[in-house]
Parts: structure tokens; sequence; C-alpha cells
């Protein structure tokens, strides 16, 4: 991890779970830039190394655990941990998330008390 606070990544489409997601993890220090599609977080990856990315499962066009698994295949964006943000409860959720290439998940919709502690946990295994 870079010195100073930790870049998040939240490739979400829903904007009202962007704007929680983000406004949570900003009031608790972390820096944070959205992706509201796969083609946008594909972009912002070029540019920059995030320190995490919370990947929204289901997401229109090219969701989250096919691009969690592109990202894994490609040197540049391997080593970073992806969680996965999904709504999704059904017996072999967890599994596909972490067949897909996921450090793990956290349910949607996001708890506020807890969402910036879970973070800190995943950032903690870098």
């Amino acid at each position: 991890m870079r010195n100073g606070p930790a870049l998040i990544l939240v490739v979400e489409d829903n904007e009202a779970n962007q704007l929680l997601a983000s406004s949570v993890l900003e009031r608790e220090g972390f820096r944070v830039e959205l992706a509201g599609n796969a083609q946008e977080a594909l972009e912002k990856l070029s540019i920059t190394a995030p320190d995490l990315i919370l990947m929204d499962v289901q997401m229109p066009g090219l969701d989250g655990l096919t691009l969690t698994r592109r990202l894994k295949a490609d040197q540049k964006t391997a080593a970073i941990p992806i969680v996965a943000l999904t709504a999704l409860a059904m017996l072999g959720d967890r599994e596909r998330t972490l067949d897909a290439g996921c450090a793990g998940y956290i349910p949607k919709p996001i708890n506020t008390r807890t969402f910036a502690t879970e973070v800190r946990q995943f950032l903690s295994r870098v």
C-alpha cells in the first residue's frame, strides 16, 4: 500500500450505491475513485492502480465477476485485491466470487456502521 490514505476504486452501476459507498469511505479518510461500469473501470485502471477494488457483481454489459477474471489475468492488475459487492446471498454465490478471483465479498445493502471496518480488513491482508 502507498503512503497516505488508501485509494479505493468503487465499480458500481447504481449511483445511489456509489454515493453511499464513497461518502462512508471518504468520511473514514480513504480516497475514492468511482466507475459506473466495466469500461470506466478499465479506463481508470489504465491511469492508476488503486489499493483495493470494490466490485459490484451484477452490472449491465460486462458483469463484475467477468471483469474480475479479466483483471486477475492481466499482469498489470493481478495483484490488486478485489472485493465483490453483492446483493446475492444464495448458496454458491460466495464460492463464485472467490473462484473469479475476489478476495472476499461484502453484502449489499452495505451496513454503514461496519463498511469501513470491512474494507480496512481487506486492505490489511495486502
